[in-house]
């Protein structure tokens, strides 16, 4: 006798011997017990999940001599002919060799006629979605009321293509993909019964590669059986299913926990000699992420199939959740991704390069290094280093040279629009001649060689009783520096004076038009904590200082000469004349303008006439800026505090591992 195929010569014959698909036997066995039959069924699923085998088990149901029953006896001529697939009244149709009109018409010509043998005459159409849309026509009449001695069972791998007319006139039953444990379960009971040795780890490999078909799972361990010379082996049926040794996919994991780029790179480079597919280790990849993820979750279910639940569980314990699931994450769309890559390797390669880049805190140990000439600049709200000096000439390198060289020539800046012209500063004063400096260009990444723009110096009035800020016809913004967070340089040093004109009205005019395009960081963690600094220099004002508090606000006062009020405290009110201490951290803009404006508001407010003396000195107790910081301080708190303890907030934290991000929080004005 030749040779029959494992997947013919067990093929169920019996609903007992079918291997899942629980939720349809159930259901078909209970109304062939109960004679509630139906005249049309349609059985839908991917391949080899079992539609054909059932509908012949139901086709010998009917038909069985001993009576309609869920257990045909299997002995009888109808029963044997069904299983050898030559019973008279069992017809089997191809609907994708048959799809012309004509071809259902003839088939639709015999239905009248009564069965030759049986009980009843069964049309088995198998691809039932092949058909045309005349022949589904032709055969809708005839599916919704054929004769009592007609039964039809229709199969197909993609019941969206059936007209909903045909869908309503049958009983749809829906197979579900084979799960690798069931594939793994029915080849150790096939393989036992055939007395061929195997290994539990070849019978992972080959369930997993049957794609969730019990058929493709049985042709696959005939293939396995004739590569092995009669037996199983995991290295032999890897090597023929073109699988990797799945260590190597611990290699690549760890790998990955080390944020080892070298060792990932090495072992792309052993896969690529081997000439493993990389789409398939990807899949084994992720794969394998989602069992460590089980593992993460609960230990105790980490399954042993491929022998390896120790190291599943050892990694599981190395990498954080979060990793998993970026892991996870990654290798998904790097898999879908990898058709459009140049080369497999290249695709999977940076696939993993991408898990180390988005890997939380991974730029750190992998040692980033920028180019050349180019210091990197730090996360928002972190203070710039100063690059390290150059050795051989002991100058600073980047952008600090860049500063250092204020004096000398530099490479000129792009032209800046003619509406902007860049205001020339001088640089501050000193015992010699005072040199010129040239505005502030940007730090190009290659030295260029085009001749610096030397402006003429500006000229340099002073005088003994203030600073005066620079002023020109029409104010403009001075070009932008290489580094955003800094100031320009002419406001690192005290700006030349200018001579004093009490007609000029500086409060009108904007103080950030002085500070070019430089703005303080935005980081509001940063800005809180340098407002509670300020807050924790100075004790809470009392006596005069606290009445400084008071009438500040009435002073009707705006601009500059109401941001030096703000930093003064009130220290001596005696025979007419008042006294208050500047901050000398905010006295570079004060002017005599300024001691006069306050000097008649506070006049006009106290009703009596007074002399103003403002002496720059530290306060000693809060000034109304600094009381406006700890009230700003502590309302931020109380924001950050009501939101933490919100139960809907609460809620969230719990459930989701949600974290609150304080830099977001603001308080609301009432």
């Amino acid at each position: 006798m030749s040779y029959q195929v494992l997947a013919r010569k067990w093929r169920p014959r019996l609903f007992r011997e079918m291997v899942g698909q629980t939720h349809v036997l159930q259901a078909l066995i209970n109304a062939l017990d109960h004679n509630r039959l139906h005249h049309a069924y349609l059985f839908t699923g991917t391949r080899g999940v079992g539609k054909t085998t059932i509908a012949r088990i139901l086709a010998k149901c009917l038909n069985c001599e001993a009576g309609v029953s869920s257990e045909p006896c299997g002995v009888c001529s109808a029963c044997r002919e069904i299983d050898e697939g030559r019973f008279v009244d069992l017809i089997e149709v191809d609907a994708a060799s048959r799809t012309k009109v004509e071809d259902t018409r003839e088939l639709l010509d015999n239905v009248q006629y009564a069965p030759s043998r049986g009980r009843f005459k069964v049309y088995l159409i198998d691809e039932v979605h092949m058909l045309s849309s005349h022949s589904f026509n032709a055969l809708l009449k005839t599916l919704e009321e054929p004769p009592a001695h007609v039964k039809f069972l229709l199969a197909t791998t993609d019941p969206q293509k059936l007209p909903v007319t045909i869908l309503s006139r049958c009983l749809q039953f829906s197979l579900k993909n084979m799960l690798p444990e069931k594939v793994v379960e029915h080849l150790r009971h096939v393989l036992a019964e055939e007395q061929v040795p195997f290994d539990d780890e070849s019978l992972w490999l080959l369930g997993r590669a049957a794609d969730g078909s019990m058929r493709d799972g049985l042709s696959l361990t005939d293939q396995a059986i004739a590569f092995g010379n009669g037996e199983l082996k995991a290295s032999e049926v890897r090597s023929m299913l073109g699988t990797i040794d799945h260590g190597q996919v611990f290699d690549l994991l760890n790998g990955l926990a080390a944020g080892d780029a070298r060792a990932l790179l090495a072992a792309v480079a052993e896969l690529a000699e081997q000439g493993a597919d990389f789409a398939g280790v990807l899949a084994e990849l992720i794969s394998t992420l989602q069992r460590v993820a089980i593992a993460q979750v609960l230990p105790e279910a980490a399954d042993n199939s491929l022998g390896d639940q120790q190291r599943v569980l050892e990694l599981a314990g190395r990498i954080s959740a979060e990793d998993v699931q970026l892991f996870y994450q990654l290798a998904l769309h790097g898999r879908r991704d990898l058709p459009l890559a140049p080369d497999p390797r290249g695709g999977f390669e940076m696939a993993l390069l991408r898990m180390l880049a988005f890997r939380p805190g991974t730029l750190q140990h992998t040692g980033s290094v920028a180019p050349a000439g180019l210091a990197q600049r730090p996360p928002t709200g972190q203070p710039a280093t100063e690059p390290a000096p150059d050795s051989d000439t002991g100058k600073p390198t980047g952008i600090s040279q860049a500063r250092a060289d204020s004096t000398e020539d530099r490479p000129a800046a792009q032209a800046l629009p003619a509406a902007e012209p860049a205001i020339v500063a001088s640089a501050p004063p000193s015992a010699a001649t005072p040199a010129p400096v040239t505005p502030a260009v940007a730090v190009q990444p290659e030295p260029i060689t085009e001749p610096a723009v030397q402006p003429a110096p500006a000229p340099q009035v002073t005088t003994p009783a203030a600073v005066q800020p620079l002023r020109s016809a029409t104010p403009v913004k001075p070009a932008p520096t290489a580094v955003e967070d800094e100031p320009p340089e002419w406001l690192q040093g005290p700006p030349p004076d200018d001579s004093f004109d009490p007609d000029t009205d500086d409060d009108d005019v904007d103080v950030n038009q002085y500070l070019g395009d430089w703005q303080p960081a935005e980081d509001a963690s940063a800005e809180s904590a340098a407002e509670e600094d300020e807050v924790s220099d100075l004790p809470p004002a009392t006596g005069l200082a606290a009445y400084w508090l008071e009438i500040y606000p009435r002073l009707g006062v705006a601009g500059l000469t109401q941001s030096i009020a703000a930093h003064c405290q009130l220290v001596s009110n005696d025979n007419a004349v008042w006294r208050l201490h500047l901050d000398p951290g905010h006295s570079a803009l004060y002017n005599e303008n300024h001691r006069l404006r306050l000097q008649n508001a506070i006049t006009e407010l106290e009703g009596q006439s007074l002399t103003l003396e403002v002496v720059v000195q530290a306060p000693d107790q809060e000034t109304p800026a600094v009381a406006a910081a700890r009230r700003r301080v502590a309302r931020q708190k109380e924001a950050e505090a009501s939101i933490q303890s919100d139960p809907l907030v609460q809620a969230l934290v719990n459930d989701f591992a949600a974290q609150i991000c304080a830099d977001s929080i603001r308080p609301v004005d009432a």
